[in-house]
């Protein structure tokens, strides 16, 4: 035990030096450069994300569609979900993919449905990976100027009733408006 503790005592007294010499001799700054340099990104809250997606639910519920909403970072990775009593099964993956695909690509599928409908040689966007799903309901949430996340809501008779249902998750947190363009 003794041995252990000189070996720390001994370990840590290089560290020191190390970091003395590094100051001395000017690398200290460089460490705070390179700091500097690590990017700065506003993270989604949990809480916010929770209530995004229950607000879409509680939306989509007052006209009696029974939905599944999810919720994502910017990298797509899951937040939150919650999905209605009586939702499909299917509703869950659903709007995991829709919030998936809204954050991957920054956009509302709606209109990158429409895209791919207008421009076939796009088609191989819908290809990029197992998790893109581009019909409506999947709505990016930018925040202060920033897309933080994504909201996807599956489910509903509709994918323009998905979307005002993800709409309403977005009015619930102060997020901006990404509803689909006019068609």
């Amino acid at each position: 035990m003794v041995g252990t503790i000189q070996s720390l005592k001994r370990g840590l007294g290089r560290v020191g030096m190390m970091a003395g010499v590094l100051f001395l001799a000017g690398g200290w700054p460089v460490v705070a450069s390179a700091a500097d340099e690590l990017p700065k990104e506003a993270v989604l809250p949990a809480a916010l994300a929770g209530k995004a997606a229950q607000a879409a639910l509680d939306f989509c519920k007052k006209d009696g569609y029974r939905v599944s909403a999810s919720v994502v970072d910017r990298a797509g990775v899951l937040r939150a979900m919650m999905r209605a009593d009586g939702a499909g099964p299917h509703t869950v993956d659903s709007s995991r993919k829709k919030a998936y695909t809204a954050a991957s690509l920054r956009r509302a599928t709606s209109d990158l449905a429409d895209m791919i409908a207008k421009q076939p040689a796009l088609q191989a966007l819908r290809e990029m990976n197992e998790s893109i799903l581009m019909v409506g309901g999947g709505l990016p949430i930018e925040i202060a100027g920033e897309v933080v996340g994504a909201i996807g809501v599956g489910g509903a008779p509709g994918t323009h009733l998905d979307d005002a249902c993800a709409e309403a998750g977005l009015d619930a947190i102060g997020a901006a408006s990404k509803m689909p363009t006019a068609k």
